[in-house]
């Protein structure tokens, strides 16, 4: 008898899950279920635009659709074309891989004013999200709050070169949107010491290869540890090797405790071992981690998943959407492999369970077929500096007249 699976998520959790379970059992019915047309989550939408090595496990989970024959259903929004309640009626498993796309607010005074943008809405809207708002305006002297790879990656990006943008998947629209800005100083702000930092000192040796950027680090701190040790010297080569026109700032050791609108923009308030200082920025960008933006009832999702509440729902839940915004892509690999486990060992296969069936009268689902044909016109029609041309409009990702002859 054939057991069946749902997965909520085609992103780097969901397709590791599949492609372990699938491993494990290789007769398994494995459905990866995307409110996107396109699979791969974050690997197409949050790694950095220039970090193409990175987005090449996406080759390695396409082959998840292809050899190991999961199924991908695109463009399915759970709890509108179907509910997580019919899905644990028609799969013997559902595992809920969704993830987190919303910014965490910083909780301090005027942190909702205007100008203030959280570092998922920029991404998505610089990597063409087709959900994403509009690319926003920054100014000439933003802000970064967090010193995580988020915020570094983020400065990165606004920091290029057209020139060192070549071989990125980055639109037209975002590479006008970034050269029109001419930035004349980015200030990167973090709580802690720079030594007990989120960042990887990789991600600084990158940014010392940037041509237009000048570095300076105010309260650096001391490290104990060795992963300490190597950002802070990360940190004085990064220093020693910038001397463009960009001015950028890191302050450590710098909590920010309020927000103000002012005639020339917005002013931060920290507060650093020398006391109270203010910041002026043309907009702040927030790069402080990540929560539910509400598209997916999570609490709810967390409390009927087996692990918590109600064990004869056989629901499961795995990476950003059950932890929180920790771990990269190979840790989803390790967390993946653990719960097909779990669920190989708790699997109960009920001939009456209906599985892929469910979604024969929900309109408009694509396949993974659908996605090759767009990964095919994408690639084929890309400009000499770029790897490939997104299309992000949605409309135009499900219309099958786009596709014909890629």
């Amino acid at each position: 008898m054939t057991a069946k699976v749902a997965i909520i998520g085609a992103g780097p959790s969901g397709c590791y899950t599949a492609q372990a379970l699938l491993k494990m059992d290789p007769d398994l019915e494995v459905d990866v279920i995307d409110a996107q047309p396109t699979p791969f989550g974050l690997v197409r939408y949050g790694v950095a635009a220039d970090h193409q090595g990175t987005k090449g496990v996406a080759r390695q989970f396409a082959r998840i659709f292809i050899r190991q024959k999961a199924r991908f259903f695109g463009n399915i929004r759970i709890g509108e074309q179907v509910t997580l309640g019919e899905l644990q009626d028609a799969y013997d498993a559902v595992v809920i891989a969704a993830g987190l796309s919303g910014d965490r607010r910083l909780g301090i005074p005027g942190d909702d004013l205007p100008g203030i943008i959280g570092s998922g809405s920029l991404t998505r809207a610089l990597y063409e999200h087709p959900d994403a708002a509009a690319l926003p305006e920054l100014g000439q002297d933003p802000v970064i709050i967090g010193t995580g790879n988020v915020a570094i990656d983020v400065l990165r990006l606004l920091a290029k070169t057209p020139e060192e943008l070549r071989g990125s998947d980055l639109g037209d629209g975002p590479t006008a949107w970034l050269a029109a800005h001419k930035f004349r100083k980015i200030t990167v702000v973090g709580r802690s010491s720079a030594g007990a930092a989120r960042f990887s000192p990789v991600l600084l040796k990158e940014l010392a290869d940037l041509s237009a950027i000048d570095v300076s680090v105010m309260h650096p701190g001391s490290a104990n540890d060795e992963e300490g040790k190597r950002r802070l010297e990360a940190l004085a080569e990064l220093v020693a090797a910038t001397s463009g026109p960009v001015q950028v700032d890191f302050h450590f050791d710098s909590c920010p405790i309020a927000i103000e609108d002012v005639s020339t923009g917005l002013k931060l308030d920290v507060e650093t071992p020398e006391g109270r200082q203010s910041l002026l920025a043309s907009s702040i960008i927030t790069a402080i981690g990540f929560t539910s933006d509400g598209s997916l009832d999570r609490d709810t999702m967390l409390d009927s998943a087996q692990d918590r509440m109600r064990p004869e729902n056989r629901t499961y839940t795995i990476g950003w959407f059950r932890n929180g915004p920790v771990g990269a892509i190979p840790k989803c690999r390790e967390d993946a492999q653990a719960l097909a486990q779990r669920v190989m060992s708790e699997l109960q296969p009920d001939p009456d369970r209906i599985g892929r069936n469910l979604f024969e009268t929900v309109p408009d689902i694509v396949g993974f077929d659908h996605w090759q044909r767009v990964d095919a016109l994408e690639l084929s029609t890309a400009p000499d500096d770029r790897c490939r041309r997104k299309i992000f409009h949605k409309a135009e990702l499900l219309r099958p007249s786009n596709l014909q002859d890629a």
